[in-house]
């Protein structure tokens, strides 16, 4: 029998942070897509709360080898802290950005900082690599993890924000590049997080990305899973919607082309499945245990092929002068 959580059993009985859970009042029909929203991204929310305190470092085989799978050479992960890797990525954006020197990059949901550390190094100390994430345990880490660099050594020329990649505590043009690491896909408002990034770019500013995006429909039982969405696969949008909502608000010479990587790579990680690290084991807000996230979707994998349905993507956009 399936254990699966679906998404509209999440927006029903709230996150464990949701009035509705242990007795709150539910929320009203007419807010249900906000409510879906909201609950959607607590547990979102919770389970990368959960990965930040997991441990996981490129100290660990699989999280090295999931990392090195995506595109990061053995070399760029040894010249960051090992605990800013925790197997969470879906491509390596830094090593199509074409930083240079002084410029401003900013990473949407940085989370312990691999981007941002990997963009310090190329933007140098003129430049200023920004690191934005809406978990504060990840915010957390990451600043730990700048006071230990390269031989042990703050990083001068990096910042982390608390704050969610749809409403970005940045000024209009202000960066000159933007790059995202599978984050995109668990935003609820991809619209508004293109329009932040077209906001916060210079005229001329570029995106690199990397991301999953589907090839086709994803089969129901997948499309409505929470563990689907956490695991960076439910919450995805088509190729063509990337392109579409990207040109929409305005980028130039956008372009979405799939990697080309074997999304199954994350299970090289012990007890991960998809594109975020083991829950904790206590997701109740009630006191109870319940089933893993990732084991929910280790089982929905065992029947489907993710390969088939979605694929990392490389996102690719201009900001017209």
């Amino acid at each position: 029998m399936s254990t699966t959580t679906n998404l509209e059993t999440t927006a029903r009985t709230g996150s464990c942070c949701a009035p509705s859970c242990c007795g709150g009042e539910e929320k009203s029909s007419s807010s249900s897509s906000s409510t879906k929203a909201e609950a959607v991204t607590a547990v979102v929310r919770e389970q990368y709360a959960g990965a930040a305190r997991s441990g996981l470092s490129s100290d660990v085989a699989g999280v090295r080898a999931v990392a090195e799978a995506f595109g990061y050479s053995p070399q760029e992960l040894d010249g960051i802290p090992a605990e800013a890797n925790m197997g969470l990525s879906c491509g390596n954006p830094t090593a199509f950005a074409s930083l240079r020197p002084g410029e401003t990059v900013v990473d949407l949901g940085c989370g312990g900082g691999m981007d941002v550390f990997l963009a310090a190094q190329k933007i140098g100390p003129a430049g200023r690599a920004i690191g934005i994430d809406m978990t504060p345990e990840m915010i957390a880490l990451a600043k730990k993890n700048a006071q230990g660099g390269p031989g042990r050594k703050p990083v001068g020329n990096v910042e982390f924000h608390l704050a969610s990649i749809d409403a970005l505590p940045l000024a209009d043009g202000s960066a000159d590049c933007v790059i995202s690491n599978c984050v995109i896909n668990l935003a609820p408002d991809k619209r508004a997080v293109f329009r932040e990034i077209f906001r916060v770019l210079k005229p001329g500013g570029r995106v690199a990305v990397s991301d999953i995006a589907l090839k086709r429909p994803l089969p129901e039982e997948l499309e409505t899973s929470i563990a689907a969405y956490v695991g960076c696969i439910a919450g995805a949008i088509t190729i063509a919607e990337y392109r579409e909502g990207l040109a929409a608000v305005g980028f130039d010479a956008v372009d979405v082309m799939d990697g080309g990587s074997d999304l199954n790579a994350y299970t090289k990680v012990d007890g991960q499945s998809g594109c975020c690290s083991p829950a904790p084991q206590d997701s109740s807000c009630c006191g109870g245990s319940t089933e893993s996230v990732h084991a929910e979707l280790g089982e929905l994998l065992r029947r489907y092929d993710v390969n088939a349905y979605a694929a990392s993507v490389k996102v690719y956009a201009l900001k017209p002068r």
